[in-house]
C-alpha cells in the first residue's frame, strides 16, 4: 500500500488513495501516460481520492528476514483540496527496508526467529503459571470438588453450506506460500492457483526480484513445495504469473467484481507475516477506490476494492473471495495511520485494498498468452500543478514530452493543450491520479466520453482509448 507524490504536472495515472503526488525529478509536476513518447515516462509513486474521500499514503507489509520491524516503505502524505493525508503500504516481507518516501506492495519478509520466540514466551508464560498454582495448592484446594461441564469430544466438524469454514475448507487447498530468497534476505507473500496446470496469480511487488533471478519457491497447503518461473508481470496492475511443474492442481474460479455491493461479506485469505492459511473475515467497505502503490519507477495504479477483512504483511496475493468462494480481489495494499508512517511497524487498521477480479482475469489472461499485459492510454500530459476544477492538459512542453501525444487517442479526438478535463463517463474528476484510475480500469480500445472545458464553454469528445505495453 503505498503513498503517492508528486509536484508540478501529471499524466494519466491512477490514485487511489488521496496521497500527494511523488517527486518526478526529469520533469516536475508532470505526467504522461504515453510511454512511447519522447522524454521521461516513469510516473510518481503517488495517490490521490476523489474530493469526497479521505487521502491516505499506502506502505508495502513487507517482513524483515531476522525479526518483526518497522522497515516498511513509507509514503508522506499530501493533502488535496478536501483530502486529508494519510499513508498506505504494501503488504508483503522483505528483507531490507524501502525509502520512507516510496509507497510499497503488501509482500512478507518471514522471520522464524522471531515467531519461534513468542512460541517460547507463551510456553514460559504457562510454565511459570503452573509453578504460582503448584505453591498456591494449598490456598486452593477447597475447590477441588467444582464440576466441570463439557461436551463429548469426537464433534462433528461439518459446517453449513455457504458458512466461513465452508468456504475456507474449499479455497485454502488452492492458496499457495511464496517465498522470493534474494541477496538482502528472504521475501514472503501469497498467491493463488489460476489453472490446474501449474498457472498462479499473486502481486508484481511479491516476485518483482524474479527478474534478476531471485529464486521462487511455491509451497502449497499439503506442505508441499515447488520451485516456480516468472512468466510475465504487470508493474501498472501490480500482477504477475508465476508457473509451477504440476498438473492436477485445483484452481480457483475467478468471480465478477462488478456485481459486488457495499456491505457484501468477503474473506481474506493469505500468510500474513508468514503464517500461512490464515483465514480472516469482513465486509466491501467501499468500490472504486483509487490507490496508487510502488515507486517512481514502478508504479502501479489500482481501481481498488476496499475491504475491513484483516490484512496484513505477507496477505499480498492472497485472495479475497465472496460467500460462493469465488475470488472477487487479490489482496494488495493496506492503510496505515501518520503514527505508522513516522516508523511503528504497519499492521492491519481495518482499511485493506484489493484489485478487482475482472481486471486480474483480463491481464492474467494476457500475461499467460502473451508474456506480457498491456494497459489502456489517451495519449496527453496532466499538470499537477494545476489547483482549479477538474484536470488540467499541460499548456507546454516539458522536457522532450508533449502535452498531446501526437497521432494518439486525445490528438484524434480533438484535445488541446490547456484543455480541462472535468469528467469521463459523467464522473466527475479533480485530480489527475484520479483520472488515471478511471482509464487504467478499462480496457485498450474502449471508448470513453470526456467532458471539457476551454474557457467559459464545455464540450464533449468520444476517446478511444490507445493501448501501452507493460513494464
Amino acid at each position: 500500500m503505498s503513498n503517492p507524490y508528486r509536484s508540478g504536472q501529471d499524466e494519466e495515472r491512477f490514485a487511489p488513495r488521496d496521497l500527494p503526488p511523488v517527486p518526478r525529478p526529469e520533469v516536475p509536476g508532470m505526467i504522461s501516460d504515453d510511454p512511447s513518447a519522447p522524454g521521461p515516462s516513469a510516473y510518481p509513486g503517488g495517490t490521490s481520492q476523489s474530493a469526497s474521500s479521505q487521502s491516505a499514503s499506502y506502505q508495502g507489509s513487507f517482513y524483515q528476514n531476522s525479526s518483526y520491524q518497522g522497515g516498511f516503505a513509507q509514503g508522506s502524505s499530501q493533502q488535496g483540496p478536501s483530502q486529508q493525508g494519510a499513508s498506505y503500504q504494501d503488504t508483503f516481507f522483505q528483507g531490507s527496508s524501502y525509502p520512507s518516501s516510496v509507497a510499497r506492495p503488501v509482500r512478507a519478509r518471514v522471520a522464524g526467529s522471531t515467531v519461534v520466540g513468542l512460541m517460547v514466551a507463551s510456553v514460559l508464560a504457562g510454565a511459570a503459571a503452573g509453578a504460582w498454582s503448584s505453591s498456591h495448592s494449598s490456598q486452593t484446594s477447597q475447590h477441588a470438588n467444582a464440576t466441570i461441564t463439557q461436551v463429548a469430544p469426537g464433534g462433528s466438524h461439518d459446517r453449513p453450506a455457504g458458512s466461513v469454514a465452508d468456504v475456507a475448507a474449499k479455497v485454502l487447498p488452492s492458496v499457495v506460500y511464496i517465498e522470493i530468497v534474494t541477496p538482502n534476505g528472504v521475501a514472503t507473500g501469497s498467491g493463488f492457483v489460476l489453472s490446474d496446470n501449474g498457472y498462479i496469480l499473486t502481486n508484481n511487488h511479491v516476485v518483482a526480484e524474479a527478474v534478476d533471478g531471485a529464486k521462487v519457491t511455491v509451497t502449497f497447503a499439503d506442505g508441499s513445495e515447488e520451485p516456480a518461473t516468472l512468466v510475465g508481470r504487470t508493474v501498472e496492475y501490480d500482477l504477475a504469473v508465476i508457473k509451477v511443474n504440476r498438473t492436477g492442481l485445483k484452481p480457483l474460479t475467478l468471480g465478477d467484481s462488478d456485481a459486488l455491493v457495499v456491505g457484501d461479506p468477503v474473506i481474506a485469505i493469505g500468510a500474513p507475516l508468514g503464517l500461512e492459511g490464515t483465514v480472516t473475515t469482513g465486509i466491501v467497505s467501499a468500490l472504486n477506490r483509487p490507490v496508487t502503490a510502488g515507486d517512481q519507477q514502478a508504479t502501479a495504479y489500482i481501481n481498488a476494492i476496499q475491504t475491513d477483512a484483516a490484512i496484513n504483511p505477507g496477505n499480498s496475493g492472497g485472495p479475497l473471495v465472496n460467500g460462493a468462494g469465488e475470488v472477487i480481489g487479490i489482496n494488495s495494499a493496506i492503510a496505515q495511520t501518520p503514527n505508522q508512517v513516522l516508523g511503528t511497524t504497519a499492521g492491519n487498521i481495518g482499511l485493506g485494498f484489493a484489485i478487482a477480479s475482472n481486471q486480474a482475469t483480463r491481464t492474467a489472461q494476457q500475461i499467460i498468452k502473451n508474456g506480457y499485459a498491456t494497459y489502456p492510454i489517451i495519449g496527453v500530459l496532466l499538470d499537477t500543478t494545476y489547483t482549479g476544477q477538474g484536470v488540467q492538459v499541460s499548456t507546454s512542453v516539458q522536457g522532450s514530452q508533449l502535452p498531446i501525444t501526437p497521432n494518439g487517442p486525445a490528438d484524434h479526438a480533438g484535445i488541446l493543450a490547456g484543455d480541462i478535463i472535468l469528467a469521463i463517463d459523467g464522473q466527475p474528476v479533480s485530480q489527475s491520479d484520479e483520472l488515471i484510475v478511471v482509464i487504467r480500469s478499462k480496457a485498450p480500445g474502449d471508448t470513453v466520453t470526456l467532458t471539457l472545458k476551454d474557457g467559459d464553454s464545455e464540450r464533449d469528445v468520444q476517446v478511444t482509448l490507445g493501448e501501452a505495453k507493460s513494464q
